[in-house]
């Protein structure tokens, strides 16, 4: 697993673990950080930081794009795989589409249930269709 594979992982558990203890995500990371118990690599701190700046734009894109499903219906894990997969593809340019979409199918594969790769696949491959219209870089 790479470095940023890691540091996706490492996110995540940063943003699940806030959402779960209903915490301010950005005051679970810098507790996470003082820890360092396992250590929170730059990219993963960077990722819940883009996360928290642009949630409220990540939520309302995933609940009007999400089929039949409203965000209170997302698996947790899902959620924040879904949160970190579509700030990576719409708001870092760095990341190529592809690697932000394969990465959130691998860490929904790895983690969640049997159904959770195809539908994060799905919600992110409809995101990057959207992409040039959605106005977010």
């Amino acid at each position: 697993m790479g470095a940023r594979s890691k540091a996706r992982k490492r996110a995540l558990d940063v943003l699940y673990e806030a959402e779960q203890r209903r915490l301010d995500p950005l005051v679970t990371l810098q507790d996470r950080l003082e820890q360092n118990d396992p250590p929170v690599p730059e990219y993963a701190a960077e990722l819940v930081r883009g996360v928290v700046a642009h949630r409220a734009r990540i939520d309302e894109l995933l609940t009007t794009y999400a089929q039949d499903w409203t965000i209170d219906r997302f698996p947790a894990v899902d959620l924040a795989v879904l949160r970190i997969g579509a700030y990576e593809l719409l708001w870092c340019p760095d990341v190529p589409d592809e690697v932000a979409v394969s990465e959130a199918v691998e860490l929904a594969s790895s983690l969640s249930t049997d159904e959770s790769p195809a539908f994060v696949n799905g919600l992110l491959g409809r995101l990057l269709q959207l992409k040039p219209a959605l106005g977010t870089s």
